[in-house]
Parts: structure tokens; sequence; C-alpha cells
């Protein structure tokens, strides 16, 4: 690997004798990962796990996702393993029943897919992103992890200290230098220089700034990066201690899994865990600045709320629907009114579960309530299809129900709902997203199920 020289000189100044080895470490293959969703499924794979991760798994090698029908449906997320270390912070600190967490730099959903799993519908999560081309994908996937619980903004991190004293933990993966990428990115060796890295690190600590507000007193900071170098990672955790009154909180993280520290985070280097290089701190605001005390004003909707989808939706879900226009959406009890006061100040993508639209006499339901764990499948007539037929339905080719009745049919593979069609009889209308479809040809001999029976 064609490394810059300065970075050599830099990473050898850090690691001393360990530097050959984590060199070497860069010309291996990176190891591939997964996470699980367990609301979807509760079979684990027959995989070593990864150590700091309930849900974590390594494959033996990187498969053609894009085949697996799974992926699709939300059942996994191919998430890099080191980044998964998110989980300790939020297991071993964060002590609210009902907590209020924002993912600030979240595209395209490594980590908030993760904090949706964590909050197991507790709570509510924001997951954020500046970049509106981003933005995009983002809500494709937190809609197909299929949390209720879940806000999606499109903002600009300044715009979130008009929510002075609103959240319970704010996790920041900031834009980086990227030097813990090179093995999987080649694009980011060549964009790397030491200049960078010191308007990388600016940038992060006008980015803490802005956010810091937003958080309530006592309330978690969690600071990570991709990348190695102390400018970034050491001296910005020292400066939140500093400037900000931050506390600096440690983590039980034991011995065997190889994470380095030396007291003002967590390093994950390539030569000693298996994954990507990472860093990670996790702080508490100590001072209190404030709370959000705008109360935003209940109206009631003009429209009149579908029966059907009582019978749509899980008896045993506690939750509230509501209306934009002609389009019906569901978010936890408890939950709505905070969605409404981030509505009022922010950007917002998408709000819990779109429901379905009303169009004339019919209620048309959406594919986002097919990946939701608050649908009632037996509402429909389901029909599992075959691995050719799942890729033609998400290429959104033609799908025939020949021995279905007419209407909408749940379609599934390996008891995962992937989306609706209309059956009518001689044809249907396949309504998975025009802009989520595969455009690769089916190539089955790529399909490498991630459990094998």
């Amino acid at each position: 690997m064609d490394l810059p020289e300065l970075f050599r000189e830099r990473m050898k100044s850090l690691l001393g004798e360990e530097y050959a080895s984590f060199e070497n470490a860069l010309t291996t293959d990176a190891p591939v990962s997964i996470r699980l969703n367990e609301t979807k499924s509760r079979r684990m794979p027959s995989l070593e796990r990864v150590p700091w991760a309930s849900s974590g798994f390594y494959l033996s090698s990187r498969p053609s996702f894009t085949m697996d029908p799974c992926f699709h449906a939300g059942v996994y997320y191919v998430q890099e393993a080191s980044s998964m270390f998110l989980e300790q912070a939020f297991r071993q600190h964060l002590q609210v029943d009902q907590p209020l967490v924002l993912d600030l730099c979240a595209a395209p959903g490594g980590k908030s897919t993760h904090l949706a799993s964590l909050l197991s519908g507790k709570g509510l999560l924001v997951s954020n992103e500046v970049i509106r081309a981003r933005v995009k994908i983002l809500a494709e996937n937190m809609t197909k992890w299929g949390a209720p619980n879940v806000v999606v903004t499109n903002n600009d991190p300044s715009d979130f200290s008009r929510l002075r004293g609103f959240f319970d933990m704010v996790v920041v993966d900031a834009p980086c230098s990227g030097e813990g990428m090179f093995r999987k990115d080649a694009a980011s060796i060549a964009e790397w220089s030491v200049e960078n890295v010191k308007l990388c690190s600016e940038r992060q600590r006008r980015i803490v700034a802005d956010i810091y507000p937003s958080l309530k007193e006592g309330g978690l900071l969690v600071y990570s990066t991709c990348t190695y170098n102390r400018e970034e990672d050491e001296e910005n955790v020292r400066w939140m201690v500093d400037e900000l009154g931050t506390e600096l909180l440690p983590l039980d993280v034991p011995a065997a899994w190889n994470i380095a520290s030396e007291g003002l985070g967590y390093h994950f280097f390539p030569h000693r865990t298996k994954g990507e290089g990472f860093f990670l701190a996790l702080l508490r605001k100590s001072d209190d600045s404030g709370s959000f005390k705008t109360k935003v004003k209940q109206t009631a909707s003009s429209s009149k709320i579908p029966a059907v989808f009582n019978d749509w939706l899980n008896a045993a879900s506690d939750f509230q629907v509501s209306a934009r226009n002609d389009t019906f959406y569901a978010l936890p009890k408890g939950m709505a009114h905070l969605a409404a006061i981030l509505e009022s100040e922010l950007q917002v993508v998408q709000a819990g579960i779109v429901l379905g639209k009303v169009k004339g006499k019919d209620v048309l339901p959406d594919t986002a309530l097919a990946f939701s764990s608050l649908i009632c499948e037996e509402a429909f007539e389901t029909v599992d299809l075959s691995w050719k037929e799942a890729i033609d339905f998400l290429r959104r080719e033609q799908v025939l129900f020949q021995n279905s009745a007419k209407g909408w049919v749940l379609v599934r593979f390996d008891g995962h709902p992937l989306g609706f069609a209309k059956n009518l009889g001689s044809r249907a209308n396949n309504t998975y997203p025009q802009e989520w479809r595969i455009r690769m040809e089916a190539d089955e001999s790529r399909y490498e199920p991630i459990w094998r029976d």
C-alpha cells in the first residue's frame, strides 16, 4: 500500500514497535461484518461473533448483498465491526427509561439502525444527515429496519441549538480524514494530508460546539471518528473536557478485545482487532445550559383515520395514528408530541411509520408498513416468493399471483416482508419504490444466504 510518507512517520511515532504489524495489516483483506435485526429474525447464524456487539457477526468473505432478498428486507445491516463498539457506550452508561437520542451524522445508517435496535422501541431516535443526497439512503435504510420510534431529519448541526437540553444522548460520528478506512477506500489515501487533518479537527470542534446545547445536563455525548491521529481524537476530547466542561467516562473493556486506550478514548487498530480503524470517547455534560420549553400546539387532524388501520396494525403495539393530508403514519404513544416539536424546529424527512394513503374510496398500504414491526401480517394475504421471484419483485418486474385472491398481497421471502403488490388476477401492480429497485441482473450463482440449513 502506497501510504503518504508523513502518515507513516506519524503512525510510527504513535505505535512504535507495533508499526510494522499495523502496516502489514493494511495489506490484508478487510473483514466483512453484519449486524442482525433481532426484531425480524431470532435465528442466529452460525458465524463468528463480534465480541462487543450482541448481534454482530463476521462473514468469511464478502458476498453480493444485492442478490440477497433478506438484505433488502432489513433482516441485517452490513456494518464495519469496530463501529459497533457504540453499543458498549449505550449499554454501560445510558440509564434513562425513555431516552431521546440524536445520531447527528447518520448516513447511510449503520449507527442509527444499531441505536434503533438498542432502544428496543423505547424513547425516540432522531437520525439526522446534513447532505440532502445522503439523507435519501438514510431514510430508506431506516424504513427497511422497521423501527417505529425514529424521526429522520435533514439539518445542519447548528439547527439543533434551538432544542436546548432536549437529548439524553447525542452521537457525533464526525466527518474525519478517514485514516482508518485506507484499507477499504484507496481514494482516502490520495486525499490525506497533515493540512486536511488540521481542517478536520477544527471542523469537528465546530460541530460539537454547535450540537452541545441540545444535550441535557447529565446527558451523554458519544464522539467517534474513523481515524488514528491525536488531533482529531485525543486532542479534541481534551478540548471538550477543558473548554466545554464535559466529564470523560470510562468503559469496561475486556483485555481480550485488544482495544487500545491511553485514557482519553478507545482506539481500534487493524493489527489488534478484527475491524477497521476507529476511535470512540464517551463524555457526560456536567453543566445546565437550559431546557427546551417551547410548547407545540396540538391541532386535531381534519382527516378521518381509516378503520382498516386497526386491522393492519399489530394489536400489541401501543401507537398513535396521525395524518398529513391524505397520508397516515404511526408513532408510539407518548412520542407523537415530541415528533411535533421536532417538526416545528427542524426539516423532518419522515417520522414514524408511513402506513398508507387514501385514494378515492381505497386505502393503499405503504411499503414502509410492510417493513415495520407494527404490521399485522395476518391482515393480508401473504405470498412467499422463490429467490428468482423475490429478485424480480425487487427489480420492479412483473410477478404473478395466480393462486391468490384479488386485492393487496404482502410479498415475502423466507418469511420476511419485502413490500406489497395489488393482485388484479391476470396481472399485478408492483408497488416497490422505483428509487429502491435493484438494477443488477438476477444471478443466483452470486446468492450466498447468511443462514444455511
